[in-house]
């Protein structure tokens, strides 16, 4: 989860983010850091990928992510849960990599008035740039989502 700070306070940001692709599959925003907002960030990610049993589920050790009912949904689904050890940031390198890259790109540069506006500049970035515009060396200079379709071509 990641702060985005703005005229009207804190806006909080939640993604699922898929490690083969580095395509995210699910996000979220609130004005409040609680279990709900990754929760909500988790339901879309279930429902845009409707998963597989055996899944493996990594996050950090925050509280939404180890509250009962998160881990007891992720578990029915048949998704396996792996965290991150204790204090251990580079346990979750690429989600910390991507919070770096969508705050610098897009958020540092600004000045929010409305957690409104951030969050509508959030969708325009994961929806409309990071996911089907931005190229990643990790995947051979290849868009997420293009990256995505030459695999199943090629399965």
């Amino acid at each position: 989860i990641s702060y985005i700070w703005t005229a009207e306070g804190w806006l909080y940001l939640a993604v699922v983010l898929d490690l083969f692709s580095r395509r995210v599959v699910g996000w979220a925003t609130s004005d409040r850091l609680k279990r709900d907002l990754a929760v909500e960030a988790r339901r879309r990610a279930l429902v845009a990928r409707n998963p597989a049993p055996g899944l493996v589920h990594h996050s950090d050790r925050g509280s939404q992510y180890c509250s009962v009912d998160y881990q007891a949904l992720l578990r029915r689904r048949g998704i396996l849960i792996s965290m991150s050890g204790r204090g251990n940031c580079y346990d979750n390198a690429m989600v910390e990599t991507f919070f770096k890259t969508i705050k610098s790109e897009l958020i540092w540069p600004v000045a929010w008035q409305s957690r409104q506006q951030a969050e509508n500049a959030v969708a325009r970035y994961i929806d409309g740039f990071y996911n089907i515009v931005r190229r990643h060396s990790s995947l051979g200079f290849q868009r997420p989502i293009a990256f995505e379709r030459k695999v199943r071509q090629a399965s």
